[in-house]
């Protein structure tokens, strides 16, 4: 069996600051690209990082690239610089909740 390439702490921290599950982002996703001129294919729904951020949701920590760990920690320090370290849910303005959530985090979601 390989090692991961994502230590504990990253892998604790992105799921820590990324709390939508890879189906509420999926939707989310798939709900922005509605609202262009030409819909988006499901799979193609959001830019990159978003779908970057979808798949590694729903990947094992060992089948992690080293692409996926830098997204990771540019996604966690992103996330931290808007929110803090132990955000409690804020609406804030609409441009910058989504741009929040296309990372895959819902800054009106309750900490765990």
């Amino acid at each position: 069996m390989a090692d991961s390439p994502v230590d504990d702490e990253l892998w604790q921290d992105f799921h820590d600051v990324v709390n939508m599950t890879s189906r509420e982002l999926q939707e989310w996703l798939a709900t922005e690209a509605a609202g262009t001129a030409t819909e988006a294919e499901p799979d193609q729904a959001g830019d990159e990082r978003s779908r970057t951020v979808l798949g590694i949701l729903g990947k094992r920590r060992t089948d992690l690239t080293p692409d996926d760990v830098e997204v990771m920690r540019t996604v966690v320090a992103e996330i931290r610089a808007e929110r803090g370290d132990e955000p409690e849910p804020e609406a804030g303005d609409a441009q910058w909740r989504h741009r929040l959530m296309s990372l895959g985090h819902d800054p009106l979601k309750p900490t765990a």
